[in-house]
């Protein structure tokens, strides 16, 4: 059993797909009601279990709604799929405290509240398994991303922490930091590349399902993606 965040669209949309295809059966979040309720009868009507659950990430109280609501429902976690993000571009001098705030509060603090709401749940299904989907910006630095940039490296730093202090307990934490992905906030950040030319949204749903159905004692903490084109 699976909870994907971030699953009204994009990569988040692409991941949930690729998971019930191999037969997981989903909790899925976003803030979007009409596009996530389009997805789960999407899911089912290909024969997939698929709940949606409305949450404002930014919101901790509703994360502990979630969980709860999760746990209520399907009595086990085994993935959690933290997906869900915000971009916002500027320049250091026209990046708002605003701006700051909510880059943190949903690319940083709500993995950050997911991750201790659900731990005891997918203690219980040992062996559990954290995705977190950071970015190339979270290990590289660009200019006009200095916000950004700052909130995914937040979450490759709480993702390499957590891989150490889970992994005696069988709970593996992943992180995915690819490049430019063909999504709105692709369009938004670099107006000049070609989605055409960027990473897809269903190679990284690929890797993920690759990630939690393989079985081994090797450890992938970190797994970085590049455009085959050359540009950065």
């Amino acid at each position: 059993m699976a909870l994907v965040t971030g699953a009204s669209r994009g990569i988040g949309r692409a991941i949930a797909v690729a998971l019930a295809e191999q037969g997981a059966a989903l909790a899925i979040t976003a803030r979007s009601a009409d596009a996530l309720e389009a997805l789960a009868r999407e899911l089912r009507s290909s024969g997939a279990t698929a709940e949606p659950f409305v949450a404002d990430l930014r919101d901790a109280a509703a994360i502990e709604r979630l969980a709860a609501a999760v746990d209520a429902r399907f009595g086990r976690l085994d993935v959690l799929v933290n997906n869900a993000g915000v971009g916002h571009f500027a320049p250091l001098s026209d990046t708002s405290l605003a701006m700051w705030d909510e880059l943190m509060a949903l690319n940083a603090r709500a993995p950050f509240l997911l991750c201790r709401a659900f731990v005891a749940q997918l203690r219980r299904a040992a062996p559990g398994t954290i995705v977190n989907l950071a970015s190339v910006v979270g290990i590289r630095g660009y200019p006009g991303q200095a916000a950004y940039g700052a909130s995914k490296h937040a979450l490759v730093g709480l993702s390499r922490a957590l891989t150490e202090e889970l992994l005696g307990e069988r709970v593996r934490v992943h992180t995915i930091c690819p490049g430019g992905t063909a999504t709105d906030m692709l369009r938004q950040a670099r107006p000049d590349l070609d989605p055409g030319d960027a990473i897809q949204p269903h190679e990284i749903a690929e890797l993920v399902v690759f990630l939690v159905t393989r079985t081994g004692n090797a450890l992938i903490d970190q797994v970085q993606l590049r455009r085959a084109a050359a540009a950065p």
